[in-house]
């Protein structure tokens, strides 16, 4: 029995697109492999937290908050603001909120 191979069944084009995008998938997977990041994503799919805020409802040091915070801002995954001397972090996508909710009722039902 012979077995086709991706490249057989679809266009050169289509398929570099796909590899493309599945390495896109791929990198925003590893950014939220982290629990204290999926956590942080938990709590601002709620709205825009400071990071002393997030210091507080994580119980961690600002250290660990704002490298955390580093790798999800620069997957692209939060955004930052500026008021004054505070810094703000939000969810830089709706479609990211979206997946946070689905994955906390996937995984944790039965916390509201």
């Amino acid at each position: 029995m012979e077995v086709d191979t991706i490249e057989e069944k679809l266009p050169q084009d289509l398929v570099a697109d796909l590899v493309a995008n599945a390495r896109k998938a791929s990198e925003f997977l590893k950014a939220l492999s982290h629990e204290t990041r999926l956590i942080t994503l938990c709590i601002l799919s709620d709205g825009e937290k400071t990071v002393s805020e997030l210091e507080v409802a994580l119980n961690l040091p600002q250290a660990i908050v704002s490298q955390q915070l580093a790798r999800l801002r620069a997957d692209d995954i939060v955004k930052s603001r500026r008021d004054g001397r505070l810094i703000y972090y939000s969810i830089a996508k709706p479609e990211v909120v979206l997946l946070v909710k689905a994955l906390h009722s996937m995984f944790c039902p039965t916390i509201p």
